[in-house]
């Protein structure tokens, strides 16, 4: 409507049986605007409760195992951890140390960079290696990677 004085805006308001509301008050002149403002509170807390229900929590699933680990079963916890990211959970990788192993953190954590390289194609560190209180355990935060170009491509290919 342009620049109309407040006097006129307020009439126009009236007449529409509507609100004047001040939408930027640093605006030179202010940037005012007519509605329902009930409708308008309304609608907002809709909208903001919509948001809330559709919004998924992140599940963080954890992988514990210790230092003196199987092959074979790094493989299977690998392929776990996999599963687990595919379903778009966060996985907490702990690495826990009994007795003297607690001297030797050092291979707890070259057990997790292991884990991670195997699964550096479809995962990404969210939390670096971190060794808890008292060393009775070294852990690892891994998140799903961002679906790419070149993934959503193949995904849309292997659909067809």
């Amino acid at each position: 409507m342009g620049v109309i004085p407040l006097e006129e805006a307020l009439r126009l308001a009236q007449e529409r049986d509507l609100d004047l509301v001040e939408v930027a008050r640093a605006a030179k002149p202010p940037v005012c605007r007519l509605l329902n403002y009930g409708k308008f509170l309304y609608e907002r807390t809709k909208k903001a409760r919509q948001a809330r229900k559709s919004k998924r929590a992140v599940d963080v699933k954890e992988i514990r195992m210790q230092p003196k680990i199987g092959a074979h079963d790094i493989a299977f916890k690998t392929k776990r951890i996999r599963q687990f990211l595919a379903d778009g959970a966060k996985v907490r990788v702990r690495v826990r140390f009994r007795g003297r192993e607690r001297s030797y953190p050092e291979i707890g954590r070259a057990l997790l960079e292991r884990i991670v390289t195997g699964l550096a194609d479809v995962a990404v560190i969210e939390e670096a290696p971190t060794i808890e209180a008292g060393a009775r355990s070294v852990f690892i935060l891994l998140a799903p990677k961002p679906l790419g170009r070149e993934r959503d491509s193949k995904q849309a290919k292997s659909a067809e």
